[in-house]
């Protein structure tokens, strides 16, 4: 008899996103420590793996203005994680941190610093970023090929990993009767020196509880994907129907032997959204009124510019799309996402244009449909029943949930989904284990001299 997988879950702080809706009622500060909190206790008290945290390290822009989802700004997310560290008990606390745009003794230092306070529970989602917008904040503008971005990120990995186990085995004892960590001569000592870097001397924090944090990566591209089965432990991704999901999980599995790697060390976690209601038919309703809020018709033409390039504000969003093509150049955008998505507008126009005849749809329409990230709607047990169907037929790992309300927007699914999974058998009754790296049944990490799944 097979034994059933059990689903792992994660929690998205809903923030900066362009799922939030900040119109309703029930929408709550995006900055303020309260709300953290809240979110985070209702995820912990759900029993989720992680909450997950985001980060941009500039506001989006687009015609010399500010994204209205950015308007609140991005806080720095080291600080909110060990802030939450001391509000929660086994709640893992996974952090976005850029590896274009900061440094490996920085960044190995504050996730040793986070595991240490945690005990254990600090996780490391890796991005990559070459456009040179986000770079003016750092003086570093356009100083990045695209194609090396993916090579630098490999190699501050591996750095970063050299660091947090240079106290190995042997350098370092504990006081028995005071627990403070001894030092001996060769603690902390490291070299690391490749294309990128060229760093050497000796790490000051003690190897932490996981050994170093649970490495997330998000992306989708080969070169993506290449990368994450060399260095991932989980990988955050979008896939909105089953079959997609099964490709593309078994895309990434079958790429792991070739770094001495299993199928179980590494999770696919895909992001996704959710409405509940009493329901399927309320459920769907609900889901609809809530994609209206979040595609305004403003927000529906600021879209649709991103990939035309040129200014459609004169456009009806509830009227057809544009007759001209999208101009070349530069995108009118600056925004991460535009870089992102639309490399070929020509195509992109076309492929929209084909959508949108076929099923006489508005801008507004068609925005929200080309938008919509995987998301379970109807009543608590269709949701239960078709996220578990997900995970059993090996399109994902488990999902990484973001609410479109913030702080509250993940209660109902902690109170109405959470008690039918642990009904199946396919959830957790109560942690196992203290650390992420644990609940997550992921193995320990290799010591710093054993990155051949880094190298090759």
């Amino acid at each position: 008899m097979t034994t059933a997988k059990q689903l792992h879950l994660g929690a998205h702080f809903p923030g900066v996103n362009n799922t939030t809706v900040w119109s309703d009622p029930a929408s709550g500060s995006h900055i303020d420590f309260d709300s953290f909190v809240r979110f985070a206790r209702d995820a912990e008290r759900g029993l989720f793996d992680f909450l997950f945290l985001a980060e941009g390290l500039r506001l989006r822009e687009q015609g010399g203005e500010i994204y209205d989802l950015d308007v609140v700004g991005r806080p720095d997310t080291f600080p909110i994680l060990t802030a939450l560290a001391a509000v929660t008990e086994r709640l893992g606390l996974v952090g976005t941190i850029n590896a274009t745009y900061n440094e490996p003794y920085e960044v190995a230092r504050q996730f040793a610093s986070l595991d240490h306070l945690s005990e254990g529970r600090a996780g490391w989602n890796v991005v990559t970023s070459s456009d040179a917008f986000t770079g003016e904040n750092f003086r570093r503008g356009g100083y990045l090929e695209h194609s090396l971005r993916y090579e630098r990120a490999r190699s501050f990995v591996e750095a970063t990993r050299v660091l947090q186990d240079s106290w190995v085995d042997g350098d370092v004892v504990a006081d028995r009767d005071t627990g403070r960590f001894l030092a001996t001569e060769r603690a902390g000592e490291f070299s690391y020196t490749d294309q990128f870097f060229d760093i050497a001397g000796r790490f000051n924090v003690p190897r932490s509880p996981q050994g170093h944090p649970v490495q997330f990566q998000a992306g989708d591209s080969d070169q993506g994907r290449e990368f994450a089965a060399q260095t991932a432990e989980a990988i955050f991704t979008r896939h909105s129907t089953l079959a997609d999901g099964q490709a593309f999980y078994a895309d990434l599995k079958g790429r792991l032997p070739r770094y001495g790697r299993n199928r179980d060390e590494l999770l696919v976690l895909p992001g996704v959204t959710f409405v509940l209601g009493d329901t399927d038919e309320q459920a769907r309703e609900l889901a609809h009124q809530v994609r209206l809020a979040q595609v305004s018709g403003r927000t529906a033409i600021a879209f649709l510019e991103q990939v035309w390039n040129t200014d459609l504000s004169a456009y009806d969003p509830d009227g057809p799309l544009p007759d001209i093509d999208p101009l070349p150049g530069d995108l009118i955008s600056k925004g991460r996402a535009s870089v992102r998505r639309f490399r070929d507008p020509l195509a992109t126009a076309a492929e929209w244009r084909e959508i949108a005849q076929a099923k006489g749809l508005s801008i507004r329409e068609l925005i929200i449909e080309v938008t919509e990230r995987q998301s379970f709607v109807g009543s608590p047990e269709t949701v239960a029943r078709e996220m578990n169907e997900f995970v059993q037929a090996d399109a994902c790992d488990g999902f990484i949930l973001i609410p479109h309300l913030s702080p509250d927007g993940l209660a109902p699914f902690v109170d109405q989904v959470i008690p039918l999974l642990q009904e199946w058998g396919v959830f957790r009754t109560g942690y196992e284990h203290d650390t992420l790296r644990g609940n997550l049944g992921l193995p320990a990490p290799r010591a710093g001299h054993e990155h051949a799944a880094l190298t090759g």
